[in-house]
Order: structure tokens, then sequence, then C-alpha cells
């Protein structure tokens, strides 16, 4: 049996290999996603194209996975995800009545996501005090079912977006980083996210404890609460206000970085945003490489990796 010394040694070695590892990792599919295309490394077109769109995918990626590590630490249920729980699917409507109103798409994309999460807290209140495993099957049927809401919803009101404008509102929301913008300001937004991850990485990790202990430890629960809806809302707003609704990010990348060993908030909150970049931006140049000259919506991509996950996460909880 090994030693708890030698046990102790061993996950520093693994957490150091992480380290050093994940942003080469990330390097080089940013490196193969500005290759790829018609064009190969012609200045002009990486300069003015790719660049833009890997930058955009770089932040995309990063902020999704923050929401998803919020929602996971807010629920104590590694099956949480902004996808699942409503979140993406009411920041992707309040894009469309943006849309239909003349109004910034990003501002509707985040007070959509900010008014999805608050009515799922809304109504699971009498159940937030519950047990927190209780709490957290009950609460993800309920941004299951605000989901599908807010999905008809779209559907509803895309047939009064313009004929012109309708196969690209389509394309977007299932995910299209074809065109993205803002890629620097989403890269600074989750930046300004995982400063703040490692700033309250103590109040998280109690949290994660259950929310008894964590108020036995001096935290306060429902501010932390607030804290996490907040960074999950405003992370998924922006996200999808530039790329759609690119689904499953927030939901394998943090399970995936405790399988390998990163459980702490201090090792979650920078490895989690560059995992998800580089799963974004790999699914990405998947997406418009596979079949040139068309292009796969990315969401498609992320999805047809994370739902085979999410089966078997499911599974693996029955």
């Amino acid at each position: 049996m090994r030693s708890e010394p030698s046990a102790a040694r061993h996950g520093d070695r693994r957490l150091s290999w992480w380290r050093w590892s994940l942003p080469l990792l990330l390097a080089a599919v940013i490196a193969v996603a500005l290759s790829v295309g018609e064009g190969g490394w012609n200045a002009d077109i990486v300069w003015q194209l790719r660049l833009p769109r890997v930058l955009a995918g770089v932040g995309v990626g990063a902020l999704l996975a923050q929401a998803g590590l919020a929602m996971q630490i807010l629920l104590r249920n590694p099956l949480a995800d902004p996808y699942v729980l409503g979140a993406s699917g009411g920041a992707g409507l309040g894009a469309i009545i943006a849309l239909l109103l003349g109004a910034a798409m990003w501002l509707g994309s985040v007070m959509g996501a900010g008014a999805a999460l608050f009515a799922l807290l809304l109504m699971g209140r009498r159940i937030m005090a519950s047990r927190d495993d209780e709490a957290s099957a009950q609460l993800i049927l309920i941004g299951a079912m605000l989901a599908a809401m807010a999905g008809a919803l779209s559907t509803l009101l895309l047939t009064l977006v313009p004929d012109q404008q309708l196969r690209g509102a389509m394309f977007w929301l299932v995910g299209n980083l074809s065109g993205a913008t803002h890629g620097p300001e989403l890269c600074a937004l989750a930046g300004l996210g995982s400063v703040w991850l490692l700033w309250r990485q103590r109040r998280y990790d109690r949290l994660l404890l259950g929310s008894e202990a964590a108020w036995l430890l001096g935290e306060p629960v429902a501010r932390a609460r607030l804290e996490l809806v907040l960074l999950a809302a405003l992370a998924t707003g922006a996200s999808v206000a530039v790329a759609g609704a690119v689904g499953f990010v927030g939901l394998v990348v943090p399970q995936a970085l405790r399988l390998l060993g990163l459980q702490r908030m201090h090792d979650q909150a920078w490895a989690a945003p560059l995992a998800g970049a580089a799963l974004v931006v790999a699914a990405d140049t998947l997406a418009r490489g596979v079949a040139m000259p068309y292009e796969l919506p990315v969401g498609a991509v992320t999805a047809l990796v994370g739902a085979p996950v999410f089966i078997l996460m499911l599974r693996r909880a029955r």
C-alpha cells in the first residue's frame, strides 16, 4: 500500500504536470486553428479572419467552463451546467428578443441568462432549504423545464425574424463562431472571473462541503450563492451573445478536471478556463475543417462530445 507521504508527492507531481501542460495544450490548439483553412499561413488571412475567431473561441470556452464550475459549486452536483439549467436557453431567448427590438444582443443575452437563473432560484427557494442532495436534483429538474420553455419560446419568436436573417439566427442558436468578434474582451472577462474565483476559493471550497458546514465555518451561504449566480449569468450571457448556445462545455470541463485530480478551487479556477478554451477552439477547428468549404455549427460538435459524457455520468450517478 502506498504511504501517505508518497501519495501526496505523487499528487503534487501530477498537479505540477497539469499546470504546465494545459497552457501548452491551449497554445498547440491555437496554432493548429490558425493554420487550418484555405490560404495556409497567409498573414492577411490569419490576422484579419482567423485570429479574431480563435480569440473569440478562447473567450467563449473559458467563460462557459467558469459558468459550469460556478453552477456545480452552487448545486454541489457535477451534472449542473448552464445549458442544462436553462441559462443558455434564457440567454438565447433574450438575444432573440433584443434582435427583434433592435437592441444590443449582448445586453439581451446577459439579461436572459440572469433572468433564467434567478427564476430557477425563485422557483426553488423552498427546495433550497432542504438537504443539499435533494435540492440539487430538484433544481436540475426545474432548470431542465426552464430550458425547454426557453427553447420553445425561441422557436416561436424565430417566426418573426425576417427571412434574410432566419438562417443566421438558426445557425447561431446551435453555436457559431463565424464572424465572431470581441475576443479580447471575452478573454479579459474570463481573466477577471478567474481572479474572482481565486480570491473566493476558500469560501467556495467550504460551500462544496454543504450549506450547513459552510455556515458553521462562518461563510455567508446566501451571499456566496448569489455571487455564483451572478458569475454564471454574466459568463453565460457574454458567451452566448458572441457565439450562440454552445452546449456541454461547462458540464464536461470541470468534471474532466476532477477526474484528472484537480479538485480544489485553487486549481480549478485557472485550469477550467484553459481547458474550456482548448475544447471550444478545437471543436471550432474541426467544425470548419472537416467539410471545407462548408462549416458545421460548433455547438453541434461540442454536443457530440458532451452528450455521451453526460449519459455516462447519469449512469454513474444512478
